[in-house]
């Protein structure tokens, strides 16, 4: 890499500190594609991630607008160059695409092309993505490839640490899949748990109803009373449940979207008043967002389950460059120092794992008496 100007070092390494940053796949990509392009100085680049049935899982572009992507149409198929990158591993530099005998056409509103430069992206054996660049932005003669040979060599060098960055976020997302399960299975146990310990206590109270029916109508009254009491305790937690169970809303609705739906919910479920307040906020990354939702369901929890709280506060709002969410109740309150040197309140070190693994910070403030208010701020937003 000596023959490589300085500012190619500098580009190179801006270039893999970008991708490094990113754990979401789609993320990711397009951090490769943008970088790809701005190094080569490229009008177009692009990334497919192939399928097991002739097309692409995920196909991301850089240099062509909204509006000329979606007039395109439907993503490509393996086909033509792509295909013998994919099936070949083998590096394409081209002077014109278009002249090429494997090229097969292209939409209406797709760009027109000509220099070309694409090659494989390879962990081990594996082809696990097709990485291609065109029209160099230089002077260049009919039928001369823009692409050079060191051009070709930045390109590998960049698609072996986008092979890692690609797998290293792929497992992260597996990761959070897992994460997910065993989140789903606690609730199930729980669930499990705290429904069938109320539906055991209202039989047994129903039971006693019917014995005291003819002897004692008074106590028999009572017993009633009861088990409409734990019936509807029983409710609550199925309700509280389902809210939890369903976190698919957050990918397509977004975080203020999704707390807004879930809190009305709960505060049809409960006694206590609960309320939701957003002030304009930018969209997080999904990581951020799913942290700040689980920590608003624990602090939810903890409220509405321990506290005997009569209204709960939640609000998501901007406070600096970072976005704030506080969960206040007016419920008994604790002293929580003490509650964390005996090691209680399990929830208050789930939410600080959840806070500090996505670079936020949690604070709680609580005393006997004076309710609880549940802060976690996170950079961006």
């Amino acid at each position: 890499m000596s023959h490589v100007p300085r500012s190619g070092l500098s580009a190179v390494s801006t270039a893999l500190l970008a991708m490094s940053r990113h754990l979401e796949v789609r993320d990711v990509l397009k951090t490769i594609v943008a970088s790809a392009r701005e190094l080569l100085d490229a009008e177009y680049a692009a990334l497919g991630v192939p399928d097991d049935h002739g097309g692409f899982a995920q196909f991301v572009v850089d240099g062509v607008s909204d509006a000329q992507w979606k007039a395109i149409g439907p993503l490509p198929r393996q086909h033509g160059i792509l295909a013998a990158m994919l099936r070949e591993a083998k590096t394409e530099r081209l002077a014109d695409v278009r002249k090429d005998p494997r090229f097969e056409g292209w939409p209406s509103a797709h760009p027109d092309m000509s220099d070309f430069l694409g090659l494989p992206i390879r962990d081990g054996d594996e082809v696990i993505g097709a990485l291609f660049l065109a029209n160099k932005r230089c002077p260049k003669p009919t039928d001369t490839c823009g692409f050079t040979a060191d051009d070709e060599e930045l390109l590998t060098i960049l698609a072996q640490h986008a092979a890692i960055a690609l797998t290293n976020a792929r497992l992260y997302e597996r990761s959070r899949e897992l994460t997910i399960a065993e989140e789903r299975s606690r609730l199930a146990h729980e669930l499990h748990d705290a429904v069938s310990q109320k539906l055991f206590s209202l039989r047994l109270t129903a039971q006693a109803a019917a014995t005291l029916v003819d002897r004692d109508p008074a106590r028999a009254k009572e017993e009633l009373h009861q088990v409409a009491a734990l019936a509807a305790e029983a409710a609550d937690e199925l309700r509280a449940a389902v809210v939890e169970l369903r976190p698919a809303g957050l990918d397509e609705d977004g975080l203020a979207a999704t707390l807004r739906t879930q809190i009305q919910v709960l505060d049809r479920a409960h006694s206590a008043h609960v309320t939701f307040d957003c002030c304009q906020v930018r969209a997080l990354p999904a990581a951020q967002e799913e942290a700040l939702l689980r920590v608003a369901q624990e602090a939810l929890h903890n409220a509405l389950r321990h506290s005997g709280a009569e209204h709960v506060d939640v609000v998501l709002d901007q406070c600096g460059r970072g976005t704030v969410l506080r969960v206040t109740d007016d419920g008994a309150g604790f002293e929580p120092s003490t509650v964390r040197r005996a090691g209680r309140h399990l929830g208050l070190v789930s939410m600080r794992d959840r806070a500090s693994g996505v670079g936020g910070q949690l604070t709680v403030e609580s005393a006997p008496g004076k309710g609880t208010t549940i802060e976690m701020e996170v950079p961006g937003g």
